[in-house]
């Protein structure tokens, strides 16, 4: 679980704070999935927010190797556990 800096409370947290996320391919697969999902609902009045998901979805592997992903075996392999 990614770790969220105590900024006190009232505070506001950085803005170039980064987080550390570690998915496995299937948890990857299924943030792609969802992100391009949400994409998908979004009008063009969410400009920012499209932005946004836009950008994530740059940051993980491309289409190609998402597809390659195969949940059945890596939910398999991970004994379906969390």
């Amino acid at each position: 679980m990614a770790e969220v800096p105590d900024a006190g409370q009232g505070a506001e947290v950085a803005e170039d704070f980064r987080y550390h996320l570690e998915l496995t391919p299937a948890q990857m697969k299924i943030t792609h999935t969802a992100l391009k999902s949400l994409l998908d609902d979004f009008g063009h009045d969410e400009h920012d927010v499209a932005k946004v998901i836009h950008e994530v979805l740059e940051k993980l592997p491309d289409e190609h190797s998402i597809r390659a992903i195969s949940l059945e075996r890596e939910l398999g392999r991970e004994g379906g556990a969390g």
